[in-house]
């Protein structure tokens, strides 16, 4: 057998170390709940009965009346790409919609449909930030703003928000973070995690401290104190996101929109083009169905959502877990369990593997987000019922 050479080794070396992912692929961090529930399908798999208070996925069935919208809109052959800003009848639903909810009439040039708020907000920042720029944001936070940010080479400034100020995104604490490369402010409100809203004041005052405003309004609509106002009620200079996921039951329809400054549209647009041509056809008819019909579904589904609320709120004091300040939208409560641990990731496992119920730890939204474990309530009552009750005999014996 013939020994490989100095050369052939060095020439394999060089190979090998090219046959690699990017780093910034292999740097990007998991999305950690995604990671517990995939953890406890495993452990489902092998003959655990795990109670889900993890996954922010509305357990309701997406409304018939989409359905058969999608459905209709397949056998009539609307199966064809589309133009790549969405629908024309779609986005005069959206107009239409945002003139009805928060009194805005907004351009048709400035909305775009995209494939869920995810692929809008890459859409958007891709078009937004250079590499160095830096976007401000809350910590706690929605896991992935601060990583879509890094990935596209800028860089996430976080502003600490405080459980006893009611996790609200303070303008003057903004203000102090601003500096010549900061781009935008991105604001949740209702927030993920915490389901606190913003104030009309709040918003109006961020509205105006310079950067650019990136509104994501994914919890519209799902909301139990007050009103959730919309960005685009204080400035034109600004993005609004939203989407069909949480509202309308459609998580895996992966639908959205954006609303834009004009000067941003066409870029985004030409991204899409190349990238995905436009959204899927006959999904876009669901959302017209879902905006101009299934209103009656939102309102029943809020109802129930605000029971379980209520009966969280009561059940997690009685267990040990008070929460401060109630959510007023979305459907997540961010309890404290620094009493317990300050290891949420440690806690959550631990939970996971010997009390059986799957919940989200508080890192995965940040360095704020430390010391905090976050439940939802887009279960049903019966398996509500059964995690607290889990829950409150782990903390329990803990104590």
């Amino acid at each position: 057998m013939v020994k490989s050479t100095t050369l052939e080794k060095n020439m394999t070396k060089q190979k090998n170390s090219k046959d690699q992912a990017t780093s910034r692929s292999v740097e990007l961090p998991s999305f950690k709940v995604m990671d517990i529930l995939e953890k406890a399908k495993a452990m489902e798999a092998q003959g655990e009965r795990i109670v889900h208070l993890e996954i922010g996925e509305p357990d309701f069935d997406t409304p018939e009346v989409i359905n058969k919208a999608a459905i209709a809109a397949i056998r009539a052959g609307r199966t064809k790409y589309t133009h790549s800003l969405g629908l024309e009848t779609l986005r005069k639903a959206i107009r239409a919609n945002l003139q009805q909810e928060y009194g805005v009439d907004v351009s048709m040039d400035r909305i775009m449909v995209t494939a869920g708020t995810s692929n809008g907000l890459q859409l958007l920042l891709s078009a937004l930030i250079e590499k160095g720029d830096e976007v401000i944001m809350a910590t706690p936070c929605y896991s992935c703003y601060p990583n879509f940010v890094t990935y596209l080479g800028g860089k996430p400034v976080m502003a600490p928000v405080l459980e006893e100020e009611g996790f609200e995104l303070r303008p003057e604490a903004v203000r102090k973070l601003i500096t010549r490369r900061t781009k935008a402010i991105l604001i949740n409100s209702p927030s993920n995690p915490t389901g606190m809203m913003m104030s009309p004041e709040s918003m109006e005052r961020i509205a105006h401290l310079g950067p650019v405003v990136v509104s994501d309004e994914i919890y519209h609509g799902l909301v139990y104190q007050g009103r959730a106002s919309s960005i685009l009620e204080f400035t034109d200079r600004a993005f609004a996101i939203n989407g069909f996921s949480k509202r309308y039951a459609m998580t895996g329809w992966r639908l959205g929109y954006i609303i834009a400054p004009e000067q941003y549209i066409r870029p985004m647009q030409k991204i899409q083009q190349n990238f995905s041509i436009s959204v899927n056809s006959f999904v876009q008819w669901g959302g017209v169905a879902a905006l101009e019909h299934a209103k009656g579904f939102v309102l029943d589904s809020v109802r129930e959502y605000d029971k379980r609320r209520l009966y969280m709120l009561r059940r997690l004091k009685e267990i040990g877990l008070p929460v401060i300040n109630p959510p007023q939208g979305a459907y997540y409560f961010f309890t404290n369990v620094s009493h317990i641990s300050r290891d949420s990731m440690k806690l959550t496992m631990d939970i996971l593997e010997k009390a059986k119920v799957a919940v989200t730890p508080g890192m995965d939204f940040g360095p704020g987000g430390e010391g905090f474990l976050r439940l939802t309530y887009a279960n049903s009552m019966k398996e509500i019922q059964l995690g607290l009750k889990r829950l409150g005999e782990y903390i329990k014996k803990k104590g």
